[in-house]
């Protein structure tokens, strides 16, 4: 499974404006099921702050990767959005978080959850791209970027 399998244009956003790390869980649980299933939204939000409770998810230069598995779910789905303003995400380094992909995988995935978060770890590592994430002038362009890379690591 590659990263790309879990987005759409749909869930890929730029410019969204969060109030708090709570608000910003609450969007992507949302995203997520595409606005589809009020109860499955609230299960993804739930197994959010959950993984969020157990340290955060920020991996340090403005990124975060909230993730978490959740029962009911049938198969893994990802989100990326880049916020409008960075909010505290509890970084390592201190930094605000622009940069989020949300990943919700179902309760089995183990494996699979771990490859992907790592898939996810070597994409944003690298700062040049972080930059063009952060240039990027619209969602389509984001979205982009994010199949680029994935084409371009495709194993």
């Amino acid at each position: 499974m590659h990263l790309l399998d879990l987005l759409s244009p749909a869930r890929v956003s730029a410019g969204v404006h969060a109030t708090s790390k709570k608000r910003l869980l609450e969007s992507l649980a949302r995203l997520l099921t595409d606005n589809q299933d009020c109860a499955l939204d609230a299960a993804i939000f739930d197994s959010l702050c959950a993984r969020e409770r157990l340290g955060s998810t920020a991996l340090g230069h403005g990124v975060a990767i909230p993730h978490g598995r959740t029962a009911g779910l049938a198969t893994a789905t990802g989100a990326f959005i880049r916020l409008a303003e960075p909010i505290d995400f509890g970084a390592p380094d201190g930094q605000p978080v622009d940069l989020v992909f949300a990943l919700a995988v179902p309760e089995h995935f183990t494996h699979q959850h771990l490859l992907l978060l790592s898939q996810l770890a070597e994409m944003f590592g690298d700062a040049a791209f972080r930059e063009r994430l952060r240039a990027a002038k619209d969602s389509s362009a984001l979205y982009r970027l994010l199949s680029d890379w994935q084409s371009a690591h495709a194993a």
